[in-house]
């Protein structure tokens, strides 16, 4: 975004927020009939797709906040949908669900009638829609969250779980491309991923080193880091809903959609309520793809990110010469007037925002090429006033139909095995990289305990199906695996240890610039609670302490 009147750049600190699995039309089209330029919903034009029978399905509004279904939105299914100018969503929804209602199958086509969604359409009416945003590939959600943070999926659009990558696990969690978080390393920007279960960016291979894996933090540390110091607060973040755990707030169906709506009110209102933090945030919400729900924009042509392309790579998947279907998106911050932004943007444009706007290095082709979203003009002093907070009532916070949100819970979709796939590996891979001693000590020390746990249970007659997770040691867990869960924590905490140890070592690195350093030092500073970074000669400072707290190791 451009500077202000004055020539000075208010946005000190960037917030990104990505959920899931939602098409532009469903969530923000109904608000054409009170934002009359929004390119949404309008009730006089008929929109219809057919299923194989022929039988007609209209766009119409709806309240429904879960579906029992995943609509499929994998390459070859959107395909379909994207036939006949985007004739074909319902005809695929049916022909993967033949057993589905009419009612079902209507809801591919339904969209939310303004103000139900007591968040996203606040955020609508009171900042910047961005009514032309395009996924990045017409495919499922990893690939398209690889490019939200690396401008290349590396060749990949399908999900490890969608049958054909299962004996290629490893290989699947290979993305070694570079990173918008090496790039921000790079120069120094303070930084920090803040999740709740299974952080899907672990997928890329360079956010599992033990540095980078030092700036993950549960999200409680969000609202905390949000109510101090404004100069404390990270210059970027990345908030990762929870996909899998208690609450799934995620957005993805059949998850209850107020659990978004409640996750987005809840990071508006963090910000919102530190007068100095709001004033220097730019909070952006996007959806990683459409999920199998219609819209009526054609997605445009694209240029490939980079040569994994099936021309030039023979593993690659797709030939990424078109964007994705349209996604909801919304740029907040009081510099920013309300209205509708009609430029054509996807997900590269938050990274082309952010290289242009801290000098960072390239990201690839696609981003190269993209139209940033600093195009957005800001005004020349901040909005005083402007949504004080966002609520949600007791009705929207209550699911619809508990039944069916337990089911929800207890039944994983194709996404949440992959992600429990990640977690295991996660676990598994934090054994290999440790000293071979210590990873037999681990290993043996997991066979100890499993078998002692089975003790314990017989002993006091314990359910076999109780269990409490470690990541979330006060919350009882009947049916549900937890297990994922854990395997993150213990991935998490053992990351951690080898970054306390490795960072000092990093410190004396001769070819290290005074930025880099410093973001090591500020690393540190954060695993440790000391400000190594106030101090002079601070490599020095910071391996005498350590020498101290490991007994003069």
């Amino acid at each position: 975004m451009a500077a202000t009147a004055t020539g000075s750049d208010p946005i000190r600190h960037v917030v990104l927020l990505i959920l899931e699995n939602h098409s532009f039309d469903q969530m923000l089209g109904g608000l054409k009939q009170v934002i009359s330029q929004l390119d949404g919903v309008d009730p006089s034009v008929t929109r219809i797709n057919k299923d194989p029978e022929g039988r007609e399905y209209r766009q119409a509004p709806t309240t429904e906040r879960m579906m029992a279904f995943d609509p499929h939105h994998e390459v070859q299914h959107v395909a379909v949908q994207l036939l006949d100018h985007n004739g074909g969503f319902v005809k695929d929804f049916a022909e993967c669900y033949p057993g589905s209602d009419a009612k079902a199958r209507g809801f591919i086509m339904g969209y939310y009638p303004p103000d139900f969604l007591p968040a996203l359409h606040k955020l609508a009416r009171n900042f910047t829609v961005c009514d032309r945003w395009f996924s990045c590939l017409p495919g499922p959600t990893w690939p398209n969250r690889f490019f939200a943070l690396t401008g290349t999926s590396s060749g990949r659009v399908n999900m490890p779980d969608d049958g054909t990558h299962k004996a290629d696990i490893p290989g699947y969690f290979q993305q070694d491309q570079d990173t918008l978080f090496d790039r921000l390393n790079d120069v120094g920007i303070h930084w920090k991923v803040y999740f709740h279960d299974v952080p899907q960016t672990t997928v890329l291979i360079h956010q599992r080193e033990p540095h980078n894996v030092a700036r993950y933090f549960y999200i409680g540390e969000f609202y905390d880091d949000a109510r101090g110091a404004e100069s404390e607060f990270p210059q970027f973040c990345l908030i990762e809903p929870d996909y899998l755990g208690f609450v799934q707030n995620d957005d993805h169906p059949p998850h209850d959609i107020m659990r978004g709506e409640k996750l987005i009110a809840d990071v508006y209102n963090a910000i919102r309520a530190n007068d100095a933090l709001w004033k220097s945030t730019l909070l952006i919400v996007f959806f990683d793809e459409h999920g199998g729900f219609y819209d009526h924009v054609e997605p445009p042509a694209a240029i490939p990110p980079d040569d994994h392309v099936p021309a030039h790579d023979p593993k690659a998947e797709y030939t990424f010469d078109r964007l994705g279907v349209r996604v909801p998106a919304i740029l907040v911050s009081p510099w920013l007037d309300p209205g509708v932004n009609s430029t054509q943007f996807d997900h590269t444009s938050v990274l082309k925002y952010l290289t242009d706007k801290w000098r960072l290095g390239p990201l690839g082709c696609r981003t190269g090429a993209a139209t940033s979203i600093g195009v957005a003009p800001l005004r020349a002093s901040p909005r005083d006033g402007v949504l004080p907070r966002i609520e949600l009532t007791p009705e929207e916070l209550n699911p619809p139909d508990p039944a069916t949100d337990q089911n929800a819970a207890e039944y994983p979709s194709d996404h949440q095995k992959a992600l429990a796939l990640l977690a295991t590996y996660l676990k598994e891979e934090g054994f290999e990289l440790a000293p071979w001693w210590s990873s037999w000590l681990a290993r043996l020390f997991e066979r100890i305990k499993a078998v002692i746990e089975a003790v314990l249970g017989w002993a006091y007659r314990e359910n076999g199906n109780l269990v409490i997770s470690i990541a979330e040691p006060d919350r009882l867990a009947g049916k549900k695996d937890v297990t994922p869960r854990d395997n993150v924590a213990h991935f998490i905490m053992r990351k951690k240890k080898y970054a306390i140890m490795g960072l000092p070592n990093r410190l004396r690195q001769p070819d290290l610039s005074p930025a880099q350093q410093q973001h090591s030092l500020q690393t540190l500073a954060l695993l440790t609670g000391r400000k190594f970074h106030n101090e002079r000669d601070k490599d020095k400072n910071a391996n005498t302490w350590l020498r101290g707290q490991l007994g003069g190791r």
